[in-house]
């Protein structure tokens, strides 16, 4: 079973619908057992870092959250999920993130267009199980802040947008996506497998 972290903010039912796509059971979870039951975890997230992390902490899941992520079972943070894995962010002021990943979230900074909108190609940095029979190739992103890990081992993935932009970050079974995979067609999809498979949750059906 695969718990979809519901905090009140994030695409919970694109994922959702995502996961059971691909063969496995997904549930919308706000209680900390049903999370911490869980093969696997997914925090989704729309909105801004600081409300998001606020949502987080009043319900308790930031610390739901972290002990899930430290028990070393597969959690994946998606778009503002996978920036709230971080030490902080600059967005509407210095907020505090869950301090998985050190580093920073930072804005786009330039005489360009944002928020960074549209098909970007990734660049894989090192080896990951996400990249397990994959090729490069173009994923969605929609996003005005983009992560800056401390640590380059943490740095699994790369896109261009007028600089190099972390796409995918990892460490252990804690993997972070910028970009959305449920909207970034097969090979979204193929990555969220590939993250699924490490949950060793059997699949429903045949994919």
């Amino acid at each position: 079973m695969i718990a979809i972290i519901d905090y009140g903010m994030g695409n919970l039912h694109s994922v959702g619908k995502a996961v059971e796509r691909l063969g496995y059971e997904a549930v919308l979870a706000s209680d900390a057992q049903t999370i911490l039951d869980a093969d696997g975890a997914i925090l989704p997230g729309v909105g801004a870092f600081g409300d998001a992390m606020h949502n987080l902490r009043s319900t308790g899941l930031d610390e739901v959250t972290k002990f899930y992520a430290e028990s070393g079972k597969p959690l994946l943070g998606i778009c503002l999920g996978m920036q709230l894995l971080f030490s902080e962010s600059e967005e509407h002021g210095s907020n505090r993130g869950l301090d998985l990943l050190p580093g920073r979230v930072v804005r786009f900074r330039g005489d360009y267009k944002v928020p960074h909108m549209g098909w970007n190609k990734l660049h894989f940095r090192q080896e990951s199980p996400l990249f397990a029979g994959l090729d490069e190739g173009h994923v969605y992103f929609v996003h005005s802040f983009h992560a800056k890990p401390e640590r380059q081992e943490d740095l699994l993935a790369t896109t261009d947008y007028h600089q190099p932009v972390t796409a995918i970050v990892g460490r252990g079974q804690l993997f972070g996506m910028q970009f959305h995979p449920e909207k970034s067609g097969g090979l979204g999809m193929r990555l969220l497998g590939n993250f699924l498979a490490l949950t060793g949750s059997r699949q429903a059906t045949e994919v």
